[in-house]
């Protein structure tokens, strides 16, 4: 029998050879998982031998990691905004870019207590993750997909974490009443051509919730011009888009009727996200009689 220690050695190996980052984390994740316990707890357990019946599943998860199949996928869960989420084949994998994004977005000076729609919101993570760190301040949110597999999949985070929200199927606003006080959205933004140059790993995100068209822009232009009906005075939009797409997004944020709108790069230095804003409710101005 194989002892933990020798487990994670064999498998770092594999995995090495068939060029998977970070090797030796992806194998104690892997052997962590199987064992029910943290990276971290292996540590103390080098010296415990192995079963067959544990090596059997240990055999397989390496091997389809091996063959590129996410880590997240094969553990069932990822980390996003400090807390676990549900993750699988029915929605994209949260990226830690789009962390960043839910962190700008709670900066926003919006109304509060707030109605949040998060559009697009595949798993769930940015709109769950917003309604838990908003508590009370959060009035009501909506999670918004077009697809009944995402929605499902964002069901079981929200009743993983106990926060009420209410999921909507809709084709981007064809379904969604009323006006919100916080629009966040991670759309679809990869250009067609740029399929053969992404990580195969992304091959297992579904490819409604990656690809926007021809320049990635497909549904940012039937997106940004109905933002602004939908978002209530002193309103905030917040987007995730593209390294090279700042100024078509702004730009059409703009022409939709939106203000102060704002470029603003990720912590890797790329122009990552924009936010814009509608305005506050009008004075009341006096004519002079």
């Amino acid at each position: 029998m194989k002892t933990v220690l020798q487990c994670l050695e064999s498998g770092t190996t594999y995995l090495e050879k068939r060029e998977i980052e970070s090797p030796r984390r992806n194998m104690e994740w892997l052997v962590g998982h199987l064992l029910g316990c943290s990276r971290i707890q292996l540590y103390t357990q080098f010296d415990r031998p192995l079963t067959e019946k544990e090596l059997t599943p240990l055999r397989d998860l390496l091997r389809r990691r091996g063959e590129g199949e996410p880590i997240q996928h094969l553990l069932g869960q990822v980390e996003f905004c400090g807390r676990e989420f549900a993750c699988d084949r029915r929605a994209l994998i949260p990226r830690p870019e789009t962390e960043e994004l839910v962190e700008e977005s709670l900066a926003l000076p919006f109304p509060r207590p707030s109605r949040l729609l998060d559009m697009g919101t595949g798993s769930g993570v940015i709109g769950i993750s917003l309604a838990l760190s908003l508590g009370n301040d959060c009035k009501h949110a909506v999670l918004a997909d077009c697809s009944e597999e995402s929605l499902a999949l964002a069901r079981e985070n929200a009743n993983r974490h106990s926060v009420d929200v209410e999921l909507q199927e809709s084709d981007l606003f064809d379904s969604i009443e009323g006006t919100f006080d916080l629009i966040v959205a991670n759309l679809p933004y990869v250009a067609d051509s740029e399929r053969e140059e992404l990580s195969p790993e992304l091959g297992y995100d579904p490819a409604r919730a990656l690809f926007g068209g021809p320049d990635g822009l497909v549904v940012f232009r039937r997106f940004l011009p109905e933002v602004s009906s939908h978002l209530s005075p002193s309103g905030w939009l917040a987007l995730e888009i593209g390294s090279s797409q700042g100024d078509a997004v702004t730009g059409m944020a703009e022409e939709g009727g939106l203000r102060d709108v704002r470029l603003v790069s990720d912590l890797s230095g790329n122009p990552r996200f924009v936010f814009a804003q509608t305005a506050p409710h009008p004075e009341t101005v006096v004519t002079p009689r």
